[in-house]
């Protein structure tokens, strides 16, 4: 059956549900899990554009409204943005001079030594500083979306699986931010 036949096999197939008032049967054929991921699709035809000014602001173009972060949570934010590929965390300190380089512009009347702990501290794969400023950015950003269209704009994590020639496997756990990159305009 092609992919024509089976959409409207399931368009009539939920309507029939609806009918009958079997929400409960719709979503047991649908899946809970199927269902999550349905809303989180929807949620990305409507998705705002983030414009990135040249004084480092964060603005939600569809609502025209800021972001507010300091400037560590957005230097954080840039370059995860810079790496679609994604990061993981443990390796977050070979990426510590980007990070720098980043973060830099940003904080015009701090000393590079405050810049360097900063960016230490953050890299640090002992430090849980990583996770706070992604909590603090998750949050930044809920004050102005639902739950849906928010996995877009946060650093989230997925996870790749490798098997090399042996029975051995290993696994990534890479963070990356899901938004589309063509909604990410640098001012």
């Amino acid at each position: 059956m092609n992919n024509e036949k089976k959409v409207k096999l399931l368009s009539i197939i939920c309507r029939e549900f609806q009918a009958e008032g079997r929400y409960d049967l719709m979503l047991q054929g649908i899946g809970g899990a199927n269902l999550e991921r349905l809303c989180v699709e929807a949620a990305r035809a409507n998705l705002s554009g983030l414009r990135i000014t040249s004084d480092f602001r964060f603005i939600l173009t569809k609502w025209n409204r800021e972001v507010e972060l300091s400037p560590l949570h957005k230097a954080l934010y840039i370059l995860f943005l810079k790496h679609e590929e994604g990061i993981e965390f443990k390796r977050l300190r070979d990426y510590a001079d980007e990070l720098a380089e980043i973060y830099t512009p940003m904080c015009n009347r701090v000393s590079q030594q405050v810049i360097s702990e900063s960016v230490e501290r953050l890299t640090n794969p002992l430090n849980n500083a990583v996770n706070e400023k992604c909590s603090r950015i998750k949050a930044a950003f809920a004050e102005h979306m639902d739950a849906y269209a928010l996995r877009y704009y946060i650093i989230a994590g997925h996870t790749v699986k490798h098997i090399n020639g042996s029975n051995k496997q290993w696994f990534e756990r890479k963070k990356t931010i899901e938004l589309p990159r063509e909604l990410v305009e640098y001012m």
